[in-house]
């Protein structure tokens, strides 16, 4: 770590005498909190970005596989949006009334995700807030369940884990002032007899979770899970809610639809307008109806859904193009070809060298994984962190000219990478590990 920390900081003079010392005028000396997450001593400054190649201030220039940890999953900047930017910015950005874009987009999301209702919001973190709303509102009923390890960015009643077996708030939650724990159960992934047991009690309005764990070490589900997920909460009267947000790297429709997932409510936030803040949260008829019915008790007033810049004239006429020409058929074809050679390569080296990890993919989603494999839940993904080891192997990757997402080990593969980016990543990463490898021995 050290010597890559020298080979960084030698790369990156202007980056440090702009950033070495934090960022005038922000707290921590940078615009958010996490961006100082990553590996590097301080943090490069981005000149620009195109396609899968990013740039910094000081003229190195990166394969991109981290793309904004999924907000660009579809390249930087793809052309069919930077036009419907360019068009709409002509002609106002923000109105509190729809387009003939939002036309267009209410046929595309129904199309392409299956669930006839929508609503759009500037996060997923929102969409994800507002859809637990419906849920608990619909059903009359106070509790959500979470599956341990679980991501739906920074929703308060998700942040709940396992300790020993116990349900606790999780650590490091600034301010928190409430029992989250109260109004959520968390179980593990995978675990059908925990799931029934928690949902026996017939007060739980929602079960949210994502179709695979990812912002963990990435868990997959076991066969059958998803089939026992949905039988036990519709037994019990319960939504289930789906986060697509990561695991949109499956296809166009999503995991959900690549895997004949039946959910409740649907959430999809990050890349639906290739790289514009914006969100989509979708549910079916009878949620519709029961929301109608519970809205029609209600006296007026704010229903705690909102956001004055949701569904804002730009975002939509962004979702528009990433919807109609950019999430195509032929660049899920070449993320999906380009991620299972990128996946392949990687699980080689591992070999070669005799290392105890394992490679995990969904999609054009792929992770490496410092632990013997698979993973089943989410207190095996916690276990399976080693953050000194990661650390030292994404700063080497980034020296030699390949940027990976900083908080796992996650790399997205776009339709703007090339087989030749996939190259220099794998001769990057069999460089790191082999100095890692003579190191250790």
């Amino acid at each position: 770590m050290e010597r890559e920390q020298g080979e960084y900081e030698r790369r990156h003079p202007r980056s440090r005498e702009r950033t070495g010392q934090g960022i005038s005028g922000f707290y921590g000396g940078v615009p958010m909190h996490w961006m100082l997450d990553w590996s590097m001593p301080f943090p490069f400054l981005v000149k620009e970005a195109h396609g899968a190649v990013l740039a910094d201030i000081d003229g190195n220039e990166y394969a991109d596989f981290c793309l904004g940890d999924t907000g660009s999953m579809f390249g930087h900047s793809p052309p069919p949006v930077v036009e419907a930017i360019r068009r709409q910015a002509g002609q106002g950005l923000t109105y509190m009334l729809p387009t003939e874009d939002a036309v267009a987009v209410g046929r595309l999301l129904a199309e392409r995700f299956g669930l006839p209702h929508w609503q759009v919001a500037t996060t997923a973190t929102d969409a994800n807030r507002f859809a637990l709303r419906v849920a608990r509102a619909v059903t009359g009923r106070p509790k959500i369940l979470v599956f341990n390890g679980c991501y739906h960015g920074t929703v308060d009643d998700t942040f709940v884990r396992l300790s020993g077996g116990v349900a606790v708030n999780r650590p490091g939650l600034l301010g928190q002032v409430v029992d989250l724990t109260r109004l959520t159960r968390v179980v593990e992934f995978n675990d059908v007899p925990a799931l029934a047991d928690a949902l026996s009690h017939r007060d739980v309005a929602c079960v949210i979770t994502e179709p695979v764990l990812t912002n963990s070490c990435m868990v997959l589900p076991k066969a059958g899970f998803h089939d026992e997920l949905r039988r036990l909460t519709r037994e019990a009267g319960t939504l289930l809610l789906i986060d697509e947000t990561h695991t949109i790297s499956t296809g166009r429709g999503g995991y959900s639809r690549a895997h004949g997932l039946e959910p409740d409510l649907f959430v999809l936030g990050k890349p639906i307008a290739g790289g514009v803040p914006a969100s989509v949260w979708g549910f079916t008829d009878d949620v519709a109806r029961r929301l109608t019915d519970v809205r029609h008790r209600m006296p007026a007033g704010h229903s705690g859904m909102g956001t004055t810049l949701s569904a804002n004239a730009l975002s939509i006429a962004a979702m528009r193009a990433t919807l109609e020409q950019v999430m195509t058929p032929e660049a899920y074809e070449h993320m999906e070809q380009l991620a299972g050679r990128l996946a392949a390569g990687l699980q080689e080296s591992i070999a070669r060298h005799g290392l105890p990890w394992h490679v995990v993919r969904v999609g054009a989603r792929v992770e490496f994984i410092c632990a013997r494999g698979p993973l089943t839940n989410g207190t095996e993904a916690e276990a399976a962190h080693a953050p000194a080891l990661e650390q030292a192997v994404h700063l080497g990757l980034l020296n030699r000219g390949c940027l990976i997402a900083p908080f796992h080990n996650m790399m997205l593969t776009c339709p703007s990478t090339t087989g030749a980016q996939v190259a220099a990543l794998h001769q990057a990463f069999e460089d790191v590990v082999t100095r890692l490898a003579r190191t250790a021995s």
